[in-house]
């Protein structure tokens, strides 16, 4: 992951959906879920929607625990505030399956994540992956996929 500068909202975003993807990728579903608000919904690549924080980690448990989950690497796209202590953020993910180097295509993922700034810091209130299957265009899921390979390039998981 990138920075832990938190001195803006913004990085304080980016930050908050780094430690969203750093759990991920170290498989560990208490840590990722404790990046939620209490009444925070996780919508999943598959559709699943997951709804607090303790049902966030119960769901995640399994999921962790029985598959080999692949590893995120991530470029944001965007972070806006849309009030003070609110901000959305959107970026782009693809997956490194375990054991292999290259990215998997087929998961690319569009993640949007809405954040809530609390006297603590800030919580995700939501977490959607949507996938970026881009049904009849395979050019631009070659782009996206070529501009996730320079981020996993440059040695980082999230840029």
């Amino acid at each position: 992951m990138s920075s832990s500068d938190t001195t803006s909202p913004d990085h304080s975003i980016r930050y908050l959906y780094e430690q969203i993807l750093l759990a991920w990728n170290q498989r560990d579903a208490a840590a990722m879920a404790a990046q939620f608000e209490e009444d925070g919904n996780l919508i999943g690549f598959d559709g699943s929607q997951i709804d607090s924080r303790g049902a966030i980690e119960e769901h995640l448990q399994p999921i962790f625990a029985d598959h080999p989950t692949p590893a995120y690497i991530a470029k944001v796209r965007e972070i806006r505030m849309i009030g003070p202590e609110v901000g959305i953020l959107r970026a782009v993910a693809g997956m490194v399956p375990p054991g292999l180097s290259d990215l998997n295509p087929a998961v690319n993922t569009i993640h949007t994540l809405v954040a809530t700034k609390h006297a603590d810091g800030w919580r995700a209130a939501l977490f959607q992956s949507t996938p970026a299957a881009w049904h009849g265009r395979p050019q631009d899921s070659a782009v996206l996929t070529e501009e996730l390979r320079d981020v996993m390039r440059r040695g980082v998981s999230c840029r």
